[in-house]
């Protein structure tokens, strides 16, 4: 035979290459296809899925213990009275302890409690002021300082952010006492700061966060624990070894809700919703915010967190189209996965008989999440109240050191 001429055989290496990134790309686009595929299958089942869970009846209660709502505190922030105000107007028949904690003497959050013990004088209201801390989980260092001074046995736990409505202390009492329950945790919504990107970050917590927690729990794939309120008797924290020991969680509900689950209790969920609020004003706040959840989400669950590819078929159908170079078929995927997002907006908004509005920037709440969520994956740091932290497999803390650039 006779030998290519080097021209030849540079062109033919270039067809070889060109040849292999053509099959490349067209696994790329097979693939993500096929993922959104399953993504809208997924997606028209977390719909009916939400219909169901949120149509179950509420557990009424056989009594109406005395109860504690403790309540951490940090600052001045949006719509804290109105909050504040929302647990201390509960319809409850029964004594009802309220303990707000900070950690500091100048926090500015004790000027609102001022404003609520002047506005309810006859209810029982404690205030903690103890700067101790057990970990880098302030949080838990709070909730711990406070517990000394709650006087009932029944203990619900609810951030500062966290708006509820007037029978939520009914409901979850009555949740508390189904034989075998150990703590009761509620799902959420977003409530909105004015602003875009509030917005953004409600729409990704309405559309996204919960309607995979309630999928995730119809199947029996989730076990959540939600920090945003969480009901247990002092019997049952005393079992699974006080709060103290989650001081260095990142996910400290989670670890707490794990811990509920190890000692033979069990974690549910009613079906109802608080509404949790979005307050991050610039695209830096909320992708941080979001890419801290979403990576505390992967240490805690990372099977789960993986599998959580099919939560973003829209995101996945527009790879298809990329990879495809614009294939028609690919094209009309696109469609179908917008049109099976918006049922599963529909039925969220009708299921939780809330809503949360500009459904004209579903694509945009999609391909964000979507970014966030393969970030997530590559690295193990997080940024949390100003510090960045390091996360190890078990979901704990610590600091980041920061090195001297000086230092060689």
């Amino acid at each position: 035979m006779q030998a290519l001429s080097p021209k030849g055989a540079t062109l033919r290496r270039h067809m070889a290459q060109l040849h292999v990134v053509h099959l490349l790309l067209t696994f790329a686009a097979m693939l993500s296809a096929l993922c959104s595929g399953f993504g809208i299958v997924y997606t028209v089942s977390a719909s009916l899925l939400m219909r169901r869970f949120f149509s179950r009846p509420m557990s009424s209660p056989t009594s109406f213990p005395a109860l504690t709502v403790v309540k951490p505190l940090h600052g001045d922030e949006w719509k804290l009275l109105e909050n504040l105000t929302s647990f201390v107007e509960q319809d409850y028949p029964a004594p009802v302890q309220y303990v707000f904690g900070v950690h500091d003497s100048s926090d500015t959050a004790l000027d609102t409690i001022a404003l609520v013990r002047a506005g309810f004088p006859e209810k029982d209201i404690t205030v903690v002021v103890d700067s101790r801390v057990y970990g880098p989980n302030r949080k838990i260092a709070n909730l711990v300082n406070m517990l000394d001074r709650a006087k009932h046995d029944v203990i619900c736990f609810a951030d500062s952010d966290v708006c509820v409505a007037p029978g939520f202390l009914r409901d979850i009492a009555g949740a508390l006492q189904q034989p075998g329950v150990g703590l009761v945790t509620s799902a959420y919504r977003g409530m909105c700061a004015p602003g875009f990107w509030p917005r953004v970050s409600c729409a990704m917590t309405d559309y996204h966060f919960l309607p995979g927690v309630v999928t995730g729990l119809s199947i029996g794939r989730a076990r959540p624990c939600f920090g945003q309120t969480i009901a247990i008797t002092r019997a049952t924290l005393l079992r699974v070894g006080g709060l103290a020991q989650f001081a260095h969680h990142l996910a400290e509900d989670y670890a707490i809700g794990e811990a509920v689950r190890r000692s033979g209790l069990s974690v549910t969920v009613p079906p109802f919703v608080v509404r949790h609020a979005c307050v991050e004003s610039t695209f830096s706040q909320l992708f941080a915010h979001e890419l801290r959840w979403s990576r505390t989400i992967r240490a805690a669950d990372r099977s789960g967190h993986l599998g959580a590819i099919v939560m973003h078929p829209f995101p996945l159908a527009l790879l298809a189209v990329l990879f495809s170079f614009g294939n028609p078929l690919a094209c009309w995927l696109t469609v179908l996965t917008l049109m099976a997002r918006a049922l599963l907006v529909w039925q969220t908004d009708r299921a939780t008989r809330q809503r949360c509005g500009s459904f004209r920037w579903l694509p945009l709440w999609d391909v964000l999440q979507f970014v966030i969520y393969v970030t997530s994956f590559f690295s193990s740091h997080v940024l949390w109240r100003g510090q960045r932290f390091e996360v190890d497999d078990d979901g704990l803390l610590s600091p980041c050191v920061q090195r001297d650039a000086s230092l060689k």
